[in-house]
């Protein structure tokens, strides 16, 4: 649960970590991860509702405290430490530009908003209407996220360029360091979505009565709300998080031959990294969907042999044999994910051994830009 946020969030790190050592700027970033973190822990203890609230007020100005707390308390550090204050500029930029992707997501995933409205409209004249609309909206909705991670790398690039050089690359990975900073209140609203529905099924299971499910169903659709600003974050800041990595990678490519290096798509070998870049997410997503589409048929299976040959189950007489249904879920999905796994850490080689340190760029290039468009769309 999470693992996507603490993946960016550590990534970041480590991208900063290359290109602020030769700068002598690793308090700054280790000062306000810890701050990001203190904050998330008052943030959090600061959510609550009372009677008059609702629970997505209660999420929402939980994060809106942790980021007020966050811009005033690495201001105060980067005072008092004499930090540069336009590295200071270029977190709190990642932080807003963060906010913003998540309203914007909440526009499109909220249920009381002109989006949800019309695709449940839809949904009353099929399913297909449903899947079209909803679709429709998820590839609408990755525009303003595309615009706000361009905006957050132009602005902190900008920022931090008068300082010297290396450090408009700092501005970006600052930038990013400012939307992960507050990681801790993001994974909170993050888990509590799935938290609150399996509350709602246990109370639907339990037959709880009408009264359980309204405020079951309040709660769940708080959660749905909170995760979709909560994963505006996270998309930001994988987006600028990935920029990152790639400068820290030519950094050290730079360092290791002495020569400074670029990535111009008419150079053959970037063009062709970039085009084997742009395809690996969708090789990657189709390969998961296949294993899914696999495993649950292998489960379809299990279920349907279980009522033909286990005499009384249909009746509710017998129980099922659940453990054979749990290890077809838990190691099958072990199993269906190795193939992706091995694609994502093989085609990266194939294409460096092919066209070297130039198409790995490439590669890199084209990944970025292709994921962050297909997650973002999917996300919503």
């Amino acid at each position: 649960m999470g693992a996507d946020l603490f993946d960016s969030n550590i990534a970041a790190i480590a991208a900063t970590l290359v290109i602020a050592l030769p700068l002598g700027e690793i308090n700054m970033l280790f000062s306000f991860c810890s701050i990001g973190l203190f904050a998330s822990i008052i943030g959090v203890l600061c959510s609550h509702i009372n009677k008059k609230g609702t629970p997505s007020h209660a999420l929402n100005n939980g994060t809106y405290l942790t980021c007020i707390l966050f811009a005033t308390l690495t201001l105060i550090a980067t005072l008092l430490c004499d930090f540069n204050i336009r590295i200071w500029l270029a977190s709190i930029i990642g932080m807003l530009i963060g906010i913003i992707i998540g309203l914007t997501s909440n526009y499109f995933t909220g249920d009381d908003k002109m989006p949800v409205i019309k695709v449940a409209k839809s949904s009353q004249k099929g399913p297909a209407f449903t899947i079209l609309s909803g679709f429709s909206y998820g590839l609408l909705s990755s525009l303003p996220a595309l615009i706000g991670i361009g905006l957050a790398a132009l602005l902190s690039y900008k920022i931090c360029e008068p300082i010297g050089d290396g450090y408009a690359m700092l501005g970006i990975s600052m930038s990013a360091i400012g939307m992960l900073s507050i990681v801790g209140m993001i994974i909170s609203n993050d888990a509590y979505g799935p938290i609150v529905d399996n509350a709602r099924g246990l109370a639907e299971m339990a037959n709880l009565g009408d009264d359980s499910l309204k405020i079951a169903d309040e709660l769940d659709s708080a959660g749905n709300t909170s995760k979709a600003i909560t994963k505006g974050f996270a998309i930001g800041a994988a987006g600028l998080t990935v920029i990152s990595l790639l400068a820290a990678f030519a950094e050290i490519v730079t360092s290791s031959i002495g020569t400074s290096i670029g990535f111009d798509l008419m150079n053959p070998n970037v063009f062709f990294g970039s085009l084997v870049g742009v395809s690996i997410p969708a090789v990657f997503c189709a390969i998961l969907i296949l294993g899914v589409n696999n495993n649950s048929q292998k489960l379809v299976t299990e279920i349907h042999r279980q009522f033909r040959e286990i005499k009384g189950l249909k009746e509710g007489t017998v129980e099922p044999e659940y453990n054979k249904c749990i290890d077809i879920a838990t190691f099958g999905a072990i199993k269906e994910l190795l193939p992706a796994g091995l694609i994502a850490i093989i085609s990266p080689l194939i294409v460096g051994f092919i066209g070297g340190v130039s198409a790995i760029g490439g590669f890199l290039a084209g990944n970025i830009l292709s994921r962050i468009t297909s997650c973002n769309a999917y996300e919503q």
